[in-house]
């Protein structure tokens, strides 16, 4: 039955997904050698994307934005967040980068700005070198702490791409690929895939807030205590599109007490107003 029903809600999933799952199309120059294939198959893909959640990521080699080699393991410790790119692309990819822009900007602002870590990496080889991957950033106006932009070795890409659940497929204007943003815990397994050139923030920030609390040893000191109340008394308000303290929670607890001090003052006016006289 756990089976059955698992399998209900992916086809759910794929149903309402296969009408509206983001798929980036932008011009570019391509190397088609990574994929033979004209067109995504958006059910596949998903399938695909949801197939590496709690597999470990390996140990691949990148190239930030000086074209300084670096590792993919030098970025544990921290829950990470991972996305691709192909810098020539002119619509879906600068979009979707300034959207989650934002949205780090608000779980910095939420969560604090050194609890996690960003990685875009461009998948467009040879053309999305260390060069294009720092004109890209400094086109969107990409600068937080944490965040970095790579280019991977030939050899790590297609590792990247299959342990990453990525998927995109070379067109005559550019690529189809999937809009993801991969979070990954801090010893370096897949723990979800968020979907969308833009998203409910709760979906990005939600997951971050549960690896970033995770189940610590209790501690009693005030500024671990103060950052618990902060973290646990957030919501997402979709109004502002901001997280704020949830101040219901006081008001309601107010309320609560409200009620029950005038229900106790009518009780115990009854009993004082039927009480003997001498």
């Amino acid at each position: 039955m756990r089976r059955a029903g698992a399998a209900a809600a992916f086809w759910l999933a794929a149903g309402v997904l296969g009408c509206c799952l983001p798929v980036a199309r932008g011009a570019a120059q391509t190397d088609t050698s990574m994929s033979g294939a004209s067109a995504i198959d958006q059910q596949a893909a998903l399938r695909i994307s949801q197939a590496v959640v709690g597999k470990t990521i390996g140990d691949h080699i990148l190239f930030d934005r000086e074209g300084k080699a670096v590792r993919f393991s030098q970025f544990r410790g921290k829950p990470l967040l991972v996305n691709f790119v192909y810098t020539g692309c002119t619509q879906v990819c600068p979009a979707s980068t300034r959207f989650l822009g934002k949205a780090i900007q608000q779980a910095q602002a939420t969560l604090g700005s050194d609890k996690f870590q960003v990685l875009t990496i461009g998948f467009n080889l040879p053309y999305d070198t260390p060069s294009a991957m720092h004109e890209f950033a400094r086109r969107h106006a990409i600068d937080f702490a944490g965040w970095e932009f790579l280019s991977p070795s030939p050899q790590a890409l297609p590792l990247l791409i299959k342990e990453l659940g990525f998927s995109f497929a070379s067109t005559p204007k550019g690529f189809d690929h999937l809009t993801q943003v991969t979070i990954v815990d801090a010893q370096g397994k897949v723990f979800r895939q968020v979907y969308g050139d833009e998203f409910e923030l709760p979906m990005l920030i939600a997951p971050l807030k549960e690896l970033i609390l995770g189940t610590p040893a209790p501690t009693y000191d005030l500024a671990s205590i103060i950052e618990k109340v902060r973290l646990l008394c957030t919501v997402y308000d979709p109004r502002s599109g901001r997280y704020r303290l949830n101040y219901g929670v006081f008001i309601e607890i107010f309320t609560g007490l409200t009620v029950l001090g005038a229900v106790l003052y009518i009780l115990l006016g009854a009993k004082w107003r039927h009480r003997p006289l001498g």
